[in-house]
């Protein structure tokens, strides 16, 4: 299908979309055998599937249609009754004579049915419903409606809505024409190819088969996005290799992507532009060629940004010098307006603009960005004091202050991708300590799974703050995520939250962080979010731990551990946790565990206090002295934080356990001996669940 330049973001799903939906459809009405065994193309002004092992007709299918009961179809002489009349008229079997049904059961009752042979679709009915079919279900994000060119000087012209003007319908099989028709077209044999390099026009095709070979021989159009992906691909390494010095393309798929989209038959060529413009910092440059321009910037060995770039031409000329020209013309006025914001953003200081800050409306409930940035402040000093770092409270505090600055410069304005970045240039420049720069720059991190995290305590804790402060606002006022929809971000947040707690193994629990932020706010401009914020925390927590391969039972035994508040430790328990899963004792010690907890939830306020006097059973003497010989091995492990060792050293405890619960009646009758078993418990129970909660591995 030939149509006018398409989206180029969408259009490989668009290509994908529409060549499954067709070939599924012809498989559902039985024209085709596995749908899968199907080719899509798709390029700037064409969609288009091949689709291998379609017949010309639809084998005939018997089928078997249940009429009414016996005693309703027929009278008492055997004779067709109205209701059957009324029936098989229905179903356009009016000739039908009572003799031809058939009578079976149905259930309990005999009823009547209509044996008939179902006529195979032919091609050009299936295809029809297909084409149809796959242009409506096409994920077209914005319709356009346009006039059909053979009503132009009708009165009542009609009009058509797809995603672009239509100008070409190709439906083949083998060498022969499928008429079909869609959005105003009949299909045929020919196609335009590329608009300037074509070899022929219009491109005629002898076959089905032989459609990619025929438009790039005689269209110049490469039909296939990832070929032309690939080859986009093979040129640009060509390039960086005759340009020599270890050169190297910016990767990004997305550009790659973007760029495939946009042309028929991709010509790569390297161009330049004025080494002046090297003193604005790269990743503006970088930014403005690839948003604006669609260019690939080359890096050195170093990673650093060179005056060469890389750009996709969609004609081949015998000489580029004209395509290049061109393009080193035009992005000369873009590089230049970097330079201009970056020149001008410099002349003044971050500091000085603070103030501006109150006139910028962060949320109509929560206030400006000024108001914001001094609860920031407020929750990254609260944090800092966790820390016993030199300097760490002023640099906080300087870095917080200016976090959200380069909001206000004009590089931020035209590139809003740059925030942070931008603040981070603009603090050196100013002089400030490089710790605090980079905190500037890192306080969005982790923006996205995966992302880093930021390089210093400094740009930890205001990263913190940050996202807190977020959370805190949002959940205070009810603006909480829902299944489908979180318009602030708020799950990122949380996400970065648990990465920055586990992976740097700090020593503050999210319990202070909750209360921290909570407290920065106005008496009585949240509805207090602590515990239902604690929650979300610890659901971030879990998904994180089950992202990165743990179990849903490691993960819960882990974060459930006795009197564990500071997530550092949980890499650690997690590893515990695993190691003593796979020990023999560990269904046998996880099940009593979860017993004695069962058992200790029902008695009140039990004393783990135990009286040897009190001891009488051989079986709980015996689990005392095995408590006396592993718990303080596995406590002073645990202590040293040895965890694993700390855990694997209570699998002693299965034998003395197990024959516990065989011969011991834990509620006696006697109330000594009832608090004592207890209270004997209640001590195995915490020795076992410091690391983790052991129960939650029972199955």
């Amino acid at each position: 299908m030939l149509v006018e330049e398409l989206p180029p973001k969408a259009l490989e799903k668009l290509g994908e979309a529409f060549g499954r939906a067709l070939a599924r459809k012809l498989a559902e009405q039985g024209l085709v055998a596995d749908p899968s065994d199907c080719t899509v193309y798709a390029s700037p002004r064409r969609l288009a599937v091949h689709v291998r092992g379609v017949a010309p007709r639809a084998a005939d299918k018997a089928q078997s249609q249940k009429l009414m009961p016996v005693t309703v179809g027929l009278d008492s002489s055997g004779s067709a009754t109205p209701a059957l009349l009324k029936k098989l008229q229905a179903l356009g079997a009016q000739g039908v004579a009572v003799a031809d049904l058939r009578r079976a059961l149905d259930g309990k009752a005999e009823s009547l049915f209509l044996d008939s042979t179902l006529k195979g679709a032919t091609l050009a009915e299936g295809l029809q419903i297909a084409l149809l079919d796959a242009i409506a279900k096409l994920p077209i994000p914005k319709v356009m409606t346009y006039q059909l060119e053979s009503d132009c000087d009708l009165p009542g012209w009609s009009s058509v809505s797809f995603v672009r003007p239509a100008h070409g319908l190709v439906a083949l099989h083998g060498s022969d024409i499928v008429p079909v028709q869609a959005l105003g077209l009949k299909s045929g044999r020919t196609t335009l190819g590329h608009r300037f390099e074509a070899v022929v026009s219009p491109v005629v095709f002898a076959d089905a088969d032989g459609y990619a070979a025929t438009l790039s021989r005689d269209g110049a159009v490469t039909a296939g996005f990832s070929e032309r992906r690939d080859e986009i691909e093979r040129q640009i390494t060509l390039a960086c290799s005759r340009i020599g010095g270890g050169v190297q393309v910016v990767h990004d798929a997305a550009l790659l992507d973007e760029v495939t989209a946009l042309v028929e038959r991709p010509n790569v060529l390297a161009c330049t532009f004025d080494a002046e413009f090297l003193d604005v910092p790269q990743e503006c440059l970088i930014l403005t060629m690839k948003a604006n321009q669609k260019y690939f910037p080359l890096l050195d060995a170093t990673g650093l940004l060179t005056n060469r770039f890389l750009v996709v031409s969609n004609i081949s000329p015998d000489d580029a010098s004209a395509v290049i020209g061109g393009n080193e013309r035009v992005v000369r006025p873009r590089l230049a307006d970097a330079k201009f914001f970056y020149d001008q953003d410099r002349r003044t200081p971050l500091d000085a603009r603070v103030s501006r800050l109150d006139k910028v409306v962060y949320h109509n409930r929560l206030g400006s960005q000024g108001e914001r940035m001094q609860r920031v402040r407020t929750i990254a000093r609260g944090i800092a004091q966790h820390f016993d770092a030199p300097g760490l409270l002023e640099h906080v505090d300087t870095a917080a202050t200016l976090a959200k600055c380069d909001l206000l410069t004009d590089m931020v304005g035209e590139f809003p991708e740059l925030q942070g970045i931008m603040g981070a240039y603009y603090a050196r420049h100013d002089g400030l300590a490089d710790e605090v720069a980079c905190a500037i720059e890192d306080h969005y991190r982790p923006r996205f799974a995966g992302d880093a995290l930021p390089r210093h305590l400094t740009g930890i804790v205001v990263a913190l703050a940050d996202k807190l402060e977020t959370l805190a606002g949002m959940f205070g006022i009810g603006n909480l995520p829902t299944g489908d929809k979180d318009p602030f971000a708020l799950r990122r947040h949380g996400l970065g939250v648990a990465r920055m707690l586990v992976e740097r193994a700090l020593p503050i629990s999210h319990h202070d962080l909750t209360r921290i932020a909570v407290t920065a706010f106005p008496a009585g401009l949240l509805q207090d979010p602590v515990d239902v914020l604690g929650e979300f925390l610890v659901e971030r927590l879990k998904g994180y731990l089950k992202d990165s391969g743990f179990s849903v039972a490691e993960v819960e035994a882990a974060i459930n551990a006795r009197r564990m508040t500071e997530w550092a430790s949980v890499p650690k328990r997690l590893a515990a946790v695993r190691a003593f899963s796979g020990l023999p004792e560990a269904p046998a010690l996880a099940a009593a565990n979860k017993r004695i907890g069962n058992i200790l939830k029902k008695a009140q306020e039990v004393d783990p206090h135990v009286s040897e006097i009190l001891l009488k059973e051989p079986a709980e003497v015996a689990l005392y002295a095995a408590m006396k010989d592993v718990v303080p091995r596995a406590d002073a492990q645990f202590e040293a934080g040895d965890y694993a060792a700390s855990l694997q050293g209570l699998a002693a405890l299965r034998a003395p356990v197990d024959a516990f619960f065989e011969g011991v009646m834990v509620n006696a009758q006697e109330l000594d001996l009832r608090l004592n078993r207890q209270g004997l418990l209640q001590s195995l129970h915490n020795a076992m669940n410091r690391v983790a909660d052991l129960s939650r591995l029972a199955n």
